[in-house]
């Protein structure tokens, strides 16, 4: 059988590698996974009760349009119940735009070093992706606008970008949606917002009827820590999450990740808790990393991206071998590693073994 063309030598997403592989592989005990972004403060203990309240349901289906969780997201957000859509992750919501809007020939723009499933989607849609090279990191706000054709349908801005970890102010976001054309719809990934203490930090929400191009994108996966349950959303004007809906899957999401959502939304106690955690841990390991020399992304997500000074993908072979799972691998920063930002003792535990796996590679036996 021939498969399209245009897929087959698409790269397969390469997750962090699962505790349990890690452990197998190696033979170890205890492993810490900083690869994922994940919350590594769990889930709100009303999420759990939410979930194990839908046990005795796992026979149904869910409620296709997430009636009750829209309202409870509406009423949250601000916004409207038809200006919301759900998907398996904001992944799916990704994929939903690019199948709705993207036809082959047309132009999508993204930065050179960002979420990859952006690009991804655009290719199986057989689509042009035009790559605009950072800048320290940050989205080029201006080579972006510039690279816009009448071919141009759709803009991705990941922020915090990942995975530099560095954020888009408000002031020039409003610049560059001044200037973009209104027929070109602009995709602000906001998977790590709630993370983010940055008061010039755009109040996104705020701009969807100010910009009937907009989409934003969120998820259940990161603060929240309901990552294994696949919810992430978007939220834009009713005509356009209408348009998307009608290339969504139906019963895209399962009734334990809309009870778990909803529910974890009214605990916002939890999320204050975890932000502030992580504020801490970022505080820590910049701290620990300039005492150690090494160069590093302003961190605006739960994660830093941090320049070894050696080969990346070397670091995170010999940090695997000792229990401690990193992400690395990016074409652009290939010196670099991505590592999540954990408890304090798994911060901690990091530090010790990243400094070990340094003076191995300095000073090799």
């Amino acid at each position: 059988m021939k498969p399209k063309a245009n897929i087959v030598n698409l790269p397969v997403y390469q997750p962090g590698k699962p505790v349990e592989e890690v452990k197998r592989e190696f033979g170890l005990s205890e492993v810490i996974k900083l690869a994922s972004n994940e919350n590594p403060y769990g889930c709100s203990p009303l999420a759990k009760e939410a979930i194990i309240a839908e046990l005795s349901n796992l026979s149904m289906y869910p409620d296709g349009n997430a009636t009750e969780l829209k309202e409870e997201l509406a009423s949250v957000m601000g916004v409207n119940k038809d200006q919301i859509i759900f998907g398996c992750g904001s992944d799916e919501i990704i994929a939903l735009i690019t199948r709705a809007y993207l036809e082959p020939g047309d132009e999508t723009i993204m930065a050179d070093q960002t979420f990859s499933v952006y690009k991804t989607n655009a290719d199986i849609e057989n689509a042009v992706s035009i790559e605009v090279p950072l800048v320290d990191g940050t989205h080029d706000l201006d080579a972006m606008l510039a690279a816009i054709s009448n071919r141009t349908k759709i803009v991705w801005i990941c922020n915090p970008n990942n995975p530099t970890g560095t954020i888009i102010s408000e002031d020039k976001l409003l610049r560059f949606m001044d200037s973009v054309p209104s027929n070109v719809m602009v995709v602000l990934d906001e998977a790590y917002s709630e993370f983010v203490t940055d008061s010039s930090y755009p109040k996104s929400l705020k701009l969807l009827s100010r910009y009937h191009n907009l989409v934003v994108l969120h998820t259940f996966s990161k603060i929240y820590g309901l990552a294994s349950l696949r919810i992430g959303y978007g939220i834009a004007q009713a005509d356009v999450i209408s348009l998307i809906n009608r290339v969504r899957e139906p019963f895209n999401t399962g009734r334990p990740a809309q009870a778990a959502a909803k529910a974890a939304l009214h605990d916002q106690k939890f999320v204050e808790s975890c932000r502030q955690s992580n504020a801490e841990g970022i505080v820590y390991l910049q701290k620990e990393f300039d005492r150690m020399g090494l160069q590093y992304f302003p961190a605006h997500g739960n994660f830093i991206l941090v320049d070894v000074q050696t080969s990346g993908s070397d670091v995170f072979k010999s940090l695997l071998n000792k229990g401690v799972i990193v992400r690395s691998g990016f074409a652009r920063y290939p010196n670099y590693i991505r590592v999540s930002v954990g408890t304090p003792e798994q911060n901690k535990a990091l530090i010790g073994v990243l400094e070990q796996v340094l003076r191995d590679v300095k000073s090799p036996v």
